[in-house]
């Protein structure tokens, strides 16, 4: 039995096709400014929580994306904070 032929693919448009290659690398996350990142006071016993429930999805959803180490992904969202030029 022969070993069936690689399927050949031709662009036909080159300008269109690098410019989507390029976008491929590109990476657009959104923050909202109205956003609470920090737990609203609650009374009941207990260190209260410090990040509100949204912050923390948000972070382990950044962790989760690039593969980072708990410590790694502290940085890189506090890095995108300030390039947000949010707090």
């Amino acid at each position: 039995m022969s070993k069936p032929e690689s399927a050949r693919f031709r662009t036909t448009n080159g300008s269109t096709h690098n410019t989507t290659l390029h976008k491929h690398g590109s990476l657009l996350i959104w923050l909202d400014k109205e956003m609470p990142w920090h737990a609203p006071l609650e009374g009941c016993l207990g260190r209260p929580p410090g990040f509100s429930d949204a912050a923390v999805q948000f972070c382990l959803s950044i962790k989760v994306l690039f593969r980072l180490p708990q410590r790694y992904t502290a940085g890189m969202v506090a890095s995108l904070l300030r390039l947000a030029g949010l707090e």
